[in-house]
C-alpha cells in the first residue's frame, strides 16, 4: 500500500474527508489511527497516512488557515523495525554471475550498490559528471526522492552532510561502469526520438530519472533468477557492509564509504556483524600476554 493517492483516496477520505479542517482535533486524528490499526491495516500503511496528514495540516498552518497542527497531539503506531538482511560473499558473487549472464539492464547499479554500499536514492540521483571514470573517483553529492502526496521525483540533498562523500573505486568497478556507459550510449541512439538526455547513470528506458518501483521490480525478479531469498535493495548496503567490516576493511573507512556521521554509528548498526574480527582480537591478545 505504498501509493499515498491510494491511501488518501482508501483510507483518509472515508473518515476525515467530511470533517471542515477548522473542527479537526487531535481526538479525530487519534480516533482514526486506532481504528485503522484495529482493523487490521498495515502499521506501515497507517505511517504513511499520518504522513500525509501532518504534513497537509503543517501546510494549513503556515498558510494561516488553522492556528495550530493537531497532528501534533497524537501518537500515531510505529512500524517495528525490519530486520537486517544480507547476502554473504557466496551468495553476493552468485547474485552478480546470474544477473551479468542474463544481460539484467541493472548489473551495473547492483554492482555498484555492492562495492560502494550507497543508499538506493544515492544511486539513481547518480549522473555521469559525478563520476571520473579516469581517476577511479565517484562523488555522491545528490539523492533522489519522491515528493509527498504521491508527487514527482527530485533530486535533493543527500540525507546528511556527511553523506556528501567521494569513494574510491576499483578497477574491475571502472570497467564494469565504462560498459554501462556504452549500454546507456545504445539505448539514447535506439530512442534518440524520444530520449531525455539527464545524464544518469541508471536511467529509465528513455533517459529520465527511473522510478524506484521500475527498478525494484528488475531487482525481485534478479533474486528470483539467482534463487536467492527475497531482500530489500537497502540490503546490498548491508551486504556491502558486512563484505568489508568481515574482511578486515578498517571500521573508519568502512563509515566514510557509507556515508555514517561517525563510525560509532557503523560500530552500532553493524558491530555484531564481525565475528572474525572479535576471533583474531581474542587470538592476538592470548599471543601478546603469553609471549
Amino acid at each position: 500500500m505504498g501509493n499515498y493517492k491510494q491511501i488518501i483516496r482508501d483510507y483518509i477520505r472515508p473518515t476525515l474527508g467530511d470533517i471542515r479542517l477548522n473542527e479537526l482535533n487531535s481526538r479525530h486524528i487519534q480516533r482514526f489511527y486506532n481504528k485503522k490499526v484495529s482493523e487490521g491495516i498495515g502499521l506501515r500503511t497507517v505511517q504513511k497516512a499520518h504522513t500525509i496528514i501532518h504534513a497537509s495540516l503543517n501546510s494549513a498552518r503556515k498558510f494561516g488557515l488553522i492556528p495550530y497542527n493537531p497532528d501534533d497531539a497524537t501518537n500515531p503506531p510505529k512500524p517495528k523495525p525490519r530486520a537486517m538482511q544480507f547476502l554473504n560473499q557466496e551468495q553476493v558473487r552468485f547474485f552478480l554471475e546470474s544477473a551479468k549472464e542474463n544481460d539484467d539492464r541493472y548489473y551495473a547499479l547492483y554492482y555498484l550498490a555492492l562495492v560502494t554500499g550507497m543508499r538506493q536514492g544515492e544511486l539513481l540521483a547518480l549522473k555521469w559528471e559525478n563520476i571520473d571514470l579516469e581517476k577511479g573517483i565517484l562523488n555522491i553529492k545528490f539523492n533522489l526522492k519522491r515528493l509527498p502526496n504521491g508527487g514527482g521525483l527530485v533530486l535533493d540533498k543527500p540525507k546528511t552532510k556527511t553523506s556528501v562523500r567521494s569513494i574510491k573505486l576499483g578497477q574491475d568497478t571502472i570497467d564494469v561502469l565504462k560498459a554501462q556507459k556504452k549500454r546507456i550510449a545504445k539505448e539514447r541512439e535506439a530512442q534518440s526520438e524520444i530520449w531525455q538526455d539527464e545524464g544518469f547513470v541508471f536511467p529509465s528506458t528513455v533517459g529520465s530519472a527511473i522510478d524506484p518501483s521500475n527498478m525494484l521490480r528488475y531487482f525481485r525478479a534478479s533474486l528470483k533468477d539467482a534463487n536467492l531469498p527475497k531482500i530489500r535493495f537497502h540490503d546490498l548496503r548491508h551486504s556491502a557492509a558486512s563484505l568489508m567490516l568481515n574482511n578486515g576493511v578498517d571500521v573508519l573507512v568502512a563509515s566514510q564509504r557509507l556515508g555514517h556521521a561517525q563510525p560509532s554509528i557503523t560500530l552500532d548498526v553493524y558491530g555484531h556483524l564481525m565475528p572474525s574480527m572479535q576471533s583474531e582480537a581474542a587470538e592476538l591478545l592470548d599471543t601478546l600476554i603469553t609471549s
